[in-house]
C-alpha cells in the first residue's frame, strides 16, 4: 500500500504534466478534464465529481457539494484556476477533507507560472 506522500508525489507529477502541457490561462474545467486524462493514463485509481454530503443532526443531507477528484479513495484534490488563492479555498479544502474523512488534501491552482507556486498540501 502507498504511503500519502507516493500518492501526492503521483498525483504532483500528473498536475506538472497538465501545466506544462496547457500552461495558464484556462478554465478550470479544462485543468480538470485533462489531469482526470492524466491520472487514467498513469493508472492512477481516481473518482471524479464525487458527491459530498453534509450530516446534519444524524441525517444525511444532499447540499451540492462534491469533492473535484478523490484518488486511492484517500486523497483530495480541490482544483483551481484563479489569480491568487483566498483563504477561502484552504478552508473548503478541509471542511471537504474532513467530511469526506479523508486525511490528506491537495489545492491545485493552474492560473500560476510554476504549478509549484499553486500547490497547497494539507493533513488532518
Amino acid at each position: 500500500m502507498l504511503k500519502h506522500g507516493e500518492i501526492t508525489e503521483q498525483i504532483i507529477g500528473a498536475a506538472i504534466e497538465v501545466h506544462k502541457t496547457l500552461g495558464p490561462g484556462l478554465l478550470e474545467s479544462a485543468y480538470h478534464a485533462c489531469l482526470c486524462e492524466e491520472l487514467r493514463a498513469r493508472e492512477i485509481p481516481f473518482r471524479d465529481r464525487v458527491a459530498l454530503p453534509v450530516i446534519y443532526k444524524n441525517k444525511q443531507l444532499e447540499a451540492g457539494y462534491e469533492i473535484d477528484i478523490l484518488v486511492r479513495e484517500t486523497v483530495v484534490i480541490e482544483l483551481k484556476s484563479v489569480q491568487e488563492i483566498h483563504p477561502v479555498f484552504e478552508a473548503q479544502l478541509l471542511t471537504y477533507m474532513k467530511l469526506a474523512e479523508k486525511p490528506v488534501g491537495l489545492l491545485l491552482n493552474f492560473n500560476v507560472e510554476y504549478l509549484r507556486n499553486g500547490l497547497i498540501r494539507r493533513v488532518l
